[in-house]
């Protein structure tokens, strides 16, 4: 069993501590972009989503009968599972702290939760069908206009869209956008010079979050390979049991406390048509 004592926390219990600062964690920003479900209790762990088709009217001329047309529907299944952390404090290292390690540690674990969701919601990335980008090429607004123009070939609304991209992959867009952070041009240049924030292109929010796997693996003989996503809130789910959870429990023989935080969901891919796939790689990754 990990658990947390004097040795391990040694840093919170040293002769003043004024404040217990976190190593920053990536907020989370993916639960805002998708569909977001609620399972309820007693239901069973698997939630099924509709999935309606794209029908066509059609003009049969006075006095013609119309042709019925079967509607079709498919099925998108989101199956929850249980996601946690623990540690077990002991009362040694939680009584000689100048800190409140259980609402740290608490807080820290809340962040480690929000961050097992974006991970898990961008690994959704790989699966749509449409790519652009081979995992070599540096990413552009060149990028984003072509997979919005994907998007509407499809029909998909252009109302809630988001792209969302690795850092280090949206560097060289920044780069791209400011000529190498100089003489930048106006409008959305200037922003991201200003700010490092590149807001919208093509009617598009673009996010940054490094809650991603790095996909090289696939590549062999590159680095820097993030798969981002420009995308439809319907193209992705999210189905919560039970929401971020933080519990105690005193554990008397042991004299500590174990420090519990779940959460119980389920994510998964709803319209394959309202995603593109972003493959790009970052010219800075070493």
């Amino acid at each position: 069993m990990a658990n947390s004592t004097t040795t391990t926390l040694n840093d919170l219990i040293s002769p003043m501590v004024a404040e217990a600062l976190f190593v920053a964690n990536e907020r989370s920003i993916m639960r805002g972009l998708v569909r977001n479900y609620t399972l309820p209790s007693n239901s069973g762990k698997t939630i099924q989503v509709p999935i309606y088709p794209t029908v066509t009217a059609t003009a049969p001329g006075e006095n013609a009968d119309l042709t019925s047309t079967t509607i079709s529907t498919g099925v998108a299944n989101l199956t929850v599972l249980e996601n946690g952390i623990m540690t077990t404090l002991t009362d040694y290292a939680m009584n000689v702290s100048e800190s409140d390690v259980v609402r740290d540690l608490g807080k820290l674990f809340g962040e480690a939760i929000a961050k097992k969701i974006d991970t898990d919601l961008t690994a959704l990335f790989d699966g749509f069908t449409t790519e652009i980008g081979d995992g070599t090429t540096a990413f552009t607004a060149d990028s984003i206009f072509q997979a919005v123009a994907q998007l509407r070939k499809s029909g998909v609304p252009g109302d809630d869209l988001a792209c969302v991209v690795h850092p280090l992959v949206a560097y060289d867009m920044k780069k791209s956008l400011t000529n190498t952070f100089a003489n930048p041009n106006p409008g959305v240049g200037n922003e991201a010079l200003r700010t490092g924030f590149v807001g919208q292109i093509a009617g598009v929010s673009v996010y940054e979050t490094a809650n991603m796997a790095d996909s090289s693996g696939n590549n062999p003989g590159t680095t820097g390979d993030y798969k981002g996503a420009l995308f439809h809130r319907d193209a992705l789910g999210l189905a919560m049991l039970s929401d971020l959870k933080i519990e105690t429990q005193r554990d008397a023989s042991l004299r500590a406390t174990e420090i519990v935080a779940t959460a119980v969901y389920g994510v998964g891919e709803l319209h394959d048509s309202y995603g593109v796939e972003l493959n790009h790689d970052s010219s800075i990754q070493s």
